[in-house]
Parts: structure tokens; C-alpha cells; sequence
């Protein structure tokens, strides 16, 4: 996915001694530092080095494979035709996070992107530094977590700028079903459907543990449960979340096992929030996580269904397209003794990222490669370094995606998780 034209190996070594000596002070340019050089750091460095602003000066991760791997992945995506200029020297590489800490003075912008379960640590260690944060989801993975970043989030000592990622918000299929909502009147469902392969292998199989993850209602679904909030306005009555699992179907011939193994698939009934009505009793709006990490070679990844008084809308990827149904009107379906007439959908192609998101590439270009999520974490970046603009010039910090709203995610993934039924 990174490679342009070649096919090196993921991680493949080199010591670092071979490597360059890092960046020399003295540019004009946002000071980033990377946490976590895996997957979605490499993900994350792929995006930066399109964006002529951003300098990335310090990778930091205990890994030295990821850390060479990191080091290619900004050489191979390196633009030189937009920032008119070659890439001059890697940034320092660091195996240590006391090591970045010592330098958050030269620091303007930290990605966090180490393992789940890291995220909590490194967010009360960060946060009491003033710079921007971009941390991955999730930013906890258990009720002790929860509660240690609930604290912070309400403590007004806090100096960091903290923006969740949550890169699900920018696919352009889903960004478009958002844009549409208003269309299909009062929304009364949500059905959101992955169907996957299961988790990669991540260093020291991570990704294993449930406590490592909160297991995979908190590890994969946060990016959903997100969506679902996003999408209806409304919080979900976690106290009437009901779930059912399956464990035991992937990972079972590999080498490292855990007594309990971490949930495969699902489904998640989520109630939302009543609206205070006083003229009439409204019908609760309703919702369905259905996920399945053993269904390699699905038609449709992610399926994302929502559905209103007056119309239906239905998101596909990678497909990458919108299919809009209107309701027939009592003028069109006159004779409800018989089925209505076929309601042929409004079809929205999705496939241009600056379209969807109306950026204008002549004044506003980004890079638009797909990495994991369909250019999206170009997007989310864009946006990023917008707040920053904007708080450089009015002081005011306004996320898309607060620690509140990080936090929230992670709530409804922790309450399904203890709201299986089936396990009982």
C-alpha cells in the first residue's frame, strides 16, 4: 500500500547507524514527532511528507525495524515538486520515549501511534506540554483508563491541544452519507457492517491480548461507535446495550494463546437517547454493529445503512459509492393494497476525495495516495492543520474529534463488552 514502485518487505532492517543524521534546527516549518512507528504511523508519515508545512524530526519506537521501515516510507512519499525542495536528512531516530519527552521543547505536533494500551500513559505524560496531540483511537482500553483520561479532560491545567483520530469520518462514501442525512427526514436506524479479514500480526501479537485492547468491541469497533454518535446526534443508552460474541474461530493454530481469546464477530443492539417531546411520544432511534473478522473476500468491507421517515441511504466500500431510496409519497403509492412502484436510488460516486470534501486542489492540494482508509487520513490531516491555523490566530482549540468525543468511543465499547449476553 505504501510502496510506489517497489516491493521491499515491510520493516526490513538496517542498523541505524547507516541512517543519516537527523534535521538541523532552523525551519520554518510545524515540528512533528512520530510515536509509534508501526502500521498507522508509517500510515500517518506517508500523509505528512505531502504537506510542504510539516517537518517530521524525531521517530520514536523500541522496534528498529519499524523505525528503518519509517525512515523509507518518508524518503519514498517525500515530495519534492510541492515543497521545492529534496529531502535533506532523516529525522532522529529514538528508542526511548523519555528521550522524545526530553526534547518536547523542539516539538510542535506529536502523533501517537504506538500500541493501544500505551495511549492512556502517553496522554497524561503529553498532555502537560503545550503542543498539538494526534493520538490514535483508541485512547484508553479499560475502565481504569477511562477514568484516568475522564480526570484529565476535565482538568483545566491541561496545555496540550488533543485531536483524536478517527479517520472513519473522512472515507469519502461516509463523509457523503453525512452530507445527505438531511435528505431521508427524521432518522429512525443505523446499521453499520464490517466484514473482514482477521487482525494482522502486530509485534509481540499485541493485538492479542484483551488487555492489551479492551478486546475487539474497544480495539476495532471505536472507529463505529464514533460513526454511530456522529450520524444520529444522539448518545447511546449504554445501560441498554446488549450484545452477543463469538470467540475461538481465528488465531487458534498460533503459537501464543490467551485463556479467553478475543471476539471474532458480533452483533450490538444500541438504543439512543429519547428526544424530549411534549406534543407527542417519538419513536426511540435504534442501531446495529454487526462484525464478522473471519469474511475475507466480502463483496462490501463496511456497509453503513441509515434510515429515516422519508428516505434510506446506503454507504459501501470499498465500492466507494451512495445509494440514495426516497420514500413514495401518497401521490406515487396511491394504492397501498398493492406493493409501491420500484424506487430507483440516487447513485453518488465517490471516488474523488477533494469533491466530496470540497477542497480545491489548485490552491488547497493534499496528497491523495488511498493508504488504509480510502485517503482519508489526508483529509483528517487537512483539517488537523486547520484547527492549528485557527488557534495560532484566535486561541481557541475546536477538534473535530475531542478527547471527549475519544472518550465516549471508548465508553460504548467497554459497556457492549460487558453487555454480552451470550457469555452469561
Amino acid at each position: 500500500i505504501y510502496s510506489k514502485n517497489s516491493n521491499m518487505p515491510p520493516n526490513q532492517a538496517l542498523p541505524l547507524s547507516t541512517l543519516p543524521a537527523p534535521f538541523d534546527a532552523g525551519c520554518d516549518k510545524i515540528r512533528v514527532a512520530i510515536l509509534g512507528c508501526g502500521m498507522m504511523g508509517q500510515e500517518h508519515i506517508s500523509y505528512i511528507s505531502g504537506y510542504p508545512n510539516l517537518r517530521i524530526d524525531y521517530l520514536c519506537d523500541p522496534h528498529e525495524p519499524s523505525l528503518t521501515k519509517s525512515c523509507k516510507v518518508l524518503r519514498e512519499f517525500h515530495d519534492s515538486s510541492k515543497s521545492n525542495i529534496l529531502l535533506p536528512q532523516l529525522p532522529e531516530l529514538l528508542q526511548k520515549e523519555d528521550d522524545l519527552l526530553a526534547r518536547a521543547h523542539h516539538i510542535d505536533l506529536l502523533v501517537i501511534a504506538s500500541p493501544n494500551f500505551l495511549h492512556t500513559d502517553a496522554l497524561m505524560q503529553w498532555a502537560q506540554h503545550d503542543l498539538t496531540i494526534l493520538v490514535e483511537k483508541p485512547v484508553a482500553v479499560s475502565r481504569e483508563q477511562y477514568d484516568e483520561l475522564n480526570r484529565l479532560n476535565n482538568d483545566d491545567a491541561v496545555a496540550a491541544r488533543i485531536w483524536v483520530a478517527m479517520e472513519y469520518r473522512y472515507i469519502p462514501a461516509i463523509a457523503k452519507l453525512l452530507q445527505l442525512l438531511p435528505e431521508i427526514g427524521d432518522l429512525k436506524m443505523v446499521t453499520i457492517r464490517e466484514n473482514r479479514y482477521p487482525f494482522l500480526h502486530k509485534i509481540g501479537d499485541w493485538n492479542r491480548d484483551r488487555a492489551k485492547t479492551g478486546d475487539t468491541l474497544v480495539e476495532k469497533c471505536c472507529h463505529f461507535w464514533d460513526l454511530f454518535r456522529l450520524i444520529t446526534g444522539k448518545e447511546v443508552q449504554t445501560d441498554k446495550l446488549q450484545s452477543m460474541v463469538q470467540r475461538g474461530l481465528n488465531y487458534k493454530d498460533e503459537e501464543n494463546q490467551h485463556d479467553v481469546p478475543i471476539i471474532d464477530s458480533a452483533y450490538v443492539l444500541l438504543p439512543f437517547e429519547k428526544e424530549e417531546c411534549n406534543e407527542h411520544k417519538t419513536v426511540q432511534t435504534i442501531g446495529c454493529l454487526e462484525l464478522c473478522m473471519y469474511a475475507e473476500g466480502s463483496r462490501h468491507q463496511e456497509e453503513i445503512i441509515v434510515t429515516g421517515t422519508k428516505g434510506r441511504l446506503e454507504a459501501y466500500l470499498p465500492e466507494n459509492k451512495v445509494y440514495f431510496f426516497q420514500r413514495p409519497n401518497h401521490m406515487e403509492w396511491t394504492d397501498r393494497s398493492e406493493p409501491p412502484p420500484p424506487v430507483s436510488p440516487v447513485i453518488y460516486e465517490c471516488s474523488s476525495v477533494q469533491d466530496i470534501h470540497g477542497i480545491d486542489m489548485e490552491t488547497e492540494s493534499i496528497p491523495t495516495h488511498g493508504g488504509y482508509h480510502y485517503s482519508s487520513t489526508s483529509v483528517e490531516w487537512y483539517y488537523l492543520l486547520q484547527a492549528m491555523e485557527e488557534n495560532a490566530i484566535s486561541g481557541d482549540w475546536k477538534p473535530h474529534v475531542s478527547l471527549h468525543d475519544g472518550l465516549a468511543a471508548v465508553h460504548v465499547g467497554l459497556q457492549a463488552t460487558q453487555a454480552i449476553v451470550n457469555e452469561k
